[in-house]
């Protein structure tokens, strides 16, 4: 009888050592599927996801912080295996994820989060890529790198669509060349 038990415990701790090892090899093996640069992004991710796990563990943030920071980093990692997946190329640009109230960091003048349409380009710097509810709804951004904000540029979506579809310049009005004062020349 002890010789059986002792085999159907060993039987289960050899079960639940594959199980976990099939778990862990699975994880491994989704990320396999990216390259380098994808790969080190989610890696990325993990970090960040461990300095606010142990900031929660001292006491130095809020378990609100640590929500919204997690949850923010959950939506990161949904949107940047969304974008490798679909393109399959090893490249993702520079995300942004905020939540509506916290629009204002990234936008002077924020637009209304209602308005937002995936693939709009904002301010010649963000283009939306999409809502992701990870505990509570994010907006995602790409930033544009300067060859997007040339060819975004070149194509007159510079400025900013309105709700209601109008443009809006977000360039300064040109000066008036009657009221410009005079230059000074400078003579070296």
């Amino acid at each position: 009888m002890a010789t059986f038990s002792s085999r159907l415990i060993a039987g289960l701790l050899l079960s639940l050592f594959a199980l976990t090892t099939a778990v862990a090899q699975s994880s491994r093996n989704s990320e396999d599927e990216f390259g380098p640069v994808v790969r080190a992004y989610l890696g990325y991710l993990r970090n960040e996801q461990e300095v606010v796990d142990d900031r929660v563990s001292r006491r130095e943030i809020s378990p609100a912080y640590y929500r919204r920071n997690s949850n923010r980093i959950k939506a990161l990692r949904q949107m940047a295996l969304k974008l490798a997946r679909s393109s399959n190329n090893d490249y993702l640009p520079e995300l942004e994820a905020v939540v509506p109230s916290e629009l204002g960091l990234l936008f002077e003048h924020p637009p209304k989060a209602n308005t937002l349409q995936v693939g709009e380009v904002l301010r010649n710097t963000f283009r939306f890529l999409g809502t992701v509810h990870s505990g509570e709804p994010f907006l995602l951004f790409a930033r544009l790198d300067p060859y997007e904000q040339a060819e975004s540029a070149g194509k007159g979506s510079a400025a900013t669509t309105t709700p209601n579809n109008k443009k809006t310049d977000p360039s300064p009005p040109a000066a008036d060349p009657k009221s410009t004062t005079r230059t000074r020349r400078v003579v070296p």
